[in-house]
């Protein structure tokens, strides 16, 4: 027997932690989740514990609460397009020579790693109808215009709630992991491409058109697959923090729905059936992503 066959127990020995931590937090509670999607469990004492079969799946299907709220994550999700873009024009520009470039990377990444609780608290802060800075300056432009006009209310307006957490969704997300991932793609770029365009004459345009678009295609198919996941299950903590779901249930997205039903309503059995049929919803529109946006984000030969 040699002496790599005689080393597998040791190999072992060090997987096993991450294996039993895999199984502990990731495994195990999947399943259980599953299986509590078919139950009534309810964390209080009004009734029995009881398989009821695909019974919280149909009363999901009518629940207008939840399609509700669906519509409220797609909105939210309008989003993503605009950072992707944005993501792509400023990894463009830090991809240039100049200097002081390092800074401006690191500046542009630090909402990234801020805590996503004291972004939403500032967030908030600014948005704030009364004192809040962007109002100030919004009312400062109208007088200065003489336009007869108000700031909107934001976080406390139906009609503004959704786009003031988009717009704070779109200004993190533009210099954050997008940004980074269009960075090392155009480093990945070969340089003998653009010579070759140069030569042929085009110009700025046409070697982003023809040369860095199609050369980033795996990088921008990678990122929209990643980003529609995110924006599927996100929008929990923008909700709790800066809305607490209001103004009249109009910034609840499906992953607030969650916590609702299971922490504060105690209906856990529901709130699985939630994020399985969120679960679902995130398969199927991957898979759809993945059918026809690799051949959309195709790199040109």
């Amino acid at each position: 027997m040699s002496r790599r066959e005689n080393n597998w127990p040791v190999a072992l020995a060090f997987l096993a932690p991450n294996f039993l931590g895999f199984l502990a937090f990731m495994a195990l509670p999947v399943l259980f989740s599953l299986v509590m999607a078919f139950t009534n469990w309810q964390m209080t004492e009004n009734a029995p514990l009881e398989f009821v079969g695909f019974s919280n799946f149909a009363d999901l299907l009518s629940d207008k609460r939840f399609w509700g709220f669906f519509g409220n994550t797609l909105y939210l999700m309008l989003g993503i397009p605009v950072s992707i873009a944005g993501s792509l024009f400023l990894a463009v520009i830090l991809h240039q020579r100049l200097r002081g470039v390092v800074l401006f990377r690191t500046m542009f990444y630090l909402p990234t790693i801020t805590s996503g609780v004291a972004l939403f608290i500032l967030w908030k802060a600014i948005f704030n109808p009364e004192f809040g800075p962007l109002n100030n300056m919004l009312n400062a432009l109208f007088d200065a215009l003489r336009l007869q006009a108000t700031a909107p209310e934001w976080l406390l307006s139906v009609a503004w709630a959704k786009p003031a957490i988009m717009i704070m969704g779109i200004w993190t997300a533009v210099g954050g992991t997008n940004m980074l991932l269009y960075l090392a793609g155009l480093s990945n770029v070969p340089p003998e491409l653009y010579e070759a365009a140069q030569l042929d004459g085009a110009g700025k345009w046409a070697l982003f058109r023809h040369v860095t678009w199609p050369q980033l295609g795996p990088t921008t198919f990678f990122i929209v697959v990643m980003s529609a996941i995110g924006g599927l299950q996100g929008g929990f903590e923008q909700a709790r923090v800066m809305t607490g779901g209001g103004p009249a249930e109009s910034t609840i997205t499906l992953g607030y729905y969650i916590y609702q039903k299971g922490f504060e309503e105690y209906q856990l059995g529901y709130a699985s059936t939630i994020a399985w049929v969120m679960f679902i919803i995130i398969f199927v529109m991957t898979l759809i992503n993945w059918k026809f946006g690799r051949s959309a984000f195709a790199m040109e030969v």
